[in-house]
C-alpha cells in the first residue's frame, strides 16, 4: 500500500512509519515540525520507500492517490499543546477535514489518533469508550481536549455522509525510545530528571493515577485496529495502574539515581485517575498489551543510554503542488 502519516515525525508517527516500512508498504510522511523532529526520522534516510514533506497540514495539498492514511498530527505532551493552543485547534479542525477530504477523494482508509483526554478527569473508572467524559470545555488543556473531540465527531461525520471508511483509536499514556526529554509526560519528565540528577517533580501528593503503554504495544493495537471493521473509538492503553508517586519511585530505583522527590501544586484539571478499559480491543481485535512498566522502562533506559547524538537530517522532498481553497471547502 501506498500511506500516508500525517505527525510522522513524532513520537508515535515515527514509530508507526518504521513498522509500515517493515511490513512492506510505502510511506509519505507529513510534518510541519512544530513538535516532531527530523531525528525520529534518521533511520529512513535512505529508504526509498519513505518520502517527507515539511507541511502544515491546515493548508491545503494534495499527495496524489493513497491506501490508507493514519492521521496522527497534533501537539500532544502538555508542555507542547499548552504553547501552541492555537495550533493544536486548528490541526484538529481545519486539519483534520483536509485529511478525511483527501481520503475521500482517493477512496483511502483513514484512522486517527485520539486520547483519553476525551474522558477529561473522569467519573467513571475504569473508561469504557461508552463514557462521554467530563471535561472542561474552557479551561487551559481545552486546547487539545476539545481539539481532539471534534476531531472524532468530524471523523464520524465523514464515516456517515461520506462512506468513508474510518477508526478512532483513543490513546492513553504512551512511552518508550523517541519520547522528548522533559516535555511534560510524566515518564519522560521523571527519567529527565533522574539521570540528569535533579529531584523529580510530582504534582499534588502523587495519589492521581496513569496507565503506561509501552510503544510497541501501542503500534501493535493501532495497526490492529486500522485493519478492523470497527467504527467507533476504541481504547488502546496498559490497563495496570500507577499512581505517579509509585512510578517515581521505580524509576529511582531502576535508574540508581540519588535524587529527591519534591511535590508541587497540582496543574489546572489534571485527572485525578485514569485508566482504559480495554475489554473491547481485546474483543475485537484480540489485543492486550504485552509489555509490563519495569520491562519498558527497562528497554527505554537502554535506548537513552546508546543513543547517538548525531545532527543527522534527512533530504526534504518537493511539496505537492498546493490547490488554492481547503480541500473540506471544495464540493464533492
Amino acid at each position: 500500500m501506498r500511506t500516508l502519516v500525517t505527525g510522522g515525525a513524532g513520537f508515535l508517527g515515527s514509530h508507526l512509519c518504521d513498522r509500515l516500512i517493515a511490513e512492506g508498504h510505502s510511506v509519505l510522511c507529513v510534518d510541519n515540525l512544530i513538535t516532531g523532529n527530523l531525528r525520529n526520522l534518521t533511520q529512513l534516510e535512505r529508504e526509498p520507500r519513505f518520502e517527507f514533506l515539511n507541511h502544515d497540514i491546515c493548508l491545503p495539498f494534495d499527495p496524489g492517490a493513497f491506501d490508507y492514511v493514519f492521521h496522527l498530527a497534533s501537539p500532544a505532551s502538555p508542555f507542547d499543546y499548552l504553547e501552541h493552543g492555537i495550533e493544536t485547534l486548528r490541526v484538529g479542525s481545519e486539519g483534520t477535514l483536509n485529511i478525511l477530504e483527501l481520503a475521500r477523494k482517493y477512496h483511502a482508509k483513514y484512522l486517527v489518533s485520539s486520547t483519553s483526554e476525551c474522558y477529561g478527569d473522569p467519573s467513571v473508572h475504569p473508561q469504557p469508550e461508552t463514557y462521554w467524559g467530563h471535561v472542561n470545555p474552557i479551561g487551559p488543556r481545552s486546547v487539545y481536549d476539545e481539539s481532539k473531540r471534534f476531531t472524532e465527531a468530524a471523523t464520524m461525520a465523514y464515516h456517515r455522509y461520506r462512506k468513508v471508511d474510518t477508526h478512532i483509536v483513543r490513546i492513553f499514556n504512551t512511552y518508550g525510545p523517541r519520547l522528548q526529554s522533559s516535555d511534560g509526560r510524566v515518564i519522560s519528565t521523571l527519567l529527565h530528571q533522574a539521570l540528569s540528577g535533579e529531584d523529580l517533580t510530582v504534582f499534588g501528593d502523587g495519589s492521581q493515577t496513569r496507565s503506561f503503554c509501552y510503544v510497541s504495544d501501542e503500534i501493535e493495537g493501532i495497526l490492529r485496529l486500522s485493519r478492523s471493521q470497527e467504527h467507533t473509538p476504541v481504547n488502546i492503553g496498559n490497563p495496570t495502574e500507577f499512581t505517579i508517586l509509585e512510578c517515581a519511585e521505580i524509576i529511582l530505583q531502576m535508574t540508581g539515581s540519588r535524587s529527591s522527590i519534591v511535590f508541587q501544586p497540582l496543574p489546572v484539571d489534571d485527572p485525578k485517575q485514569r485508566r482504559p478499559d480495554i475489554a473491547k480491543a481485546k474483543r475485537l481485535l484480540g489485543w492486550e498489551p504485552t509489555i509490563d512498566l519495569r520491562t519498558g522502562l527497562a528497554l527505554t533506559l537502554s535506548y537513552l543510554s546508546s543513543k547517538s547524538e548525531s545532527s543527522n537530517t534527512i533530504e526534504l522532498k518537493p511539496a505537492p503542488k498546493l490547490t488554492t481553497t481547503p480541500v473540506w471547502a471544495q464540493t464533492a
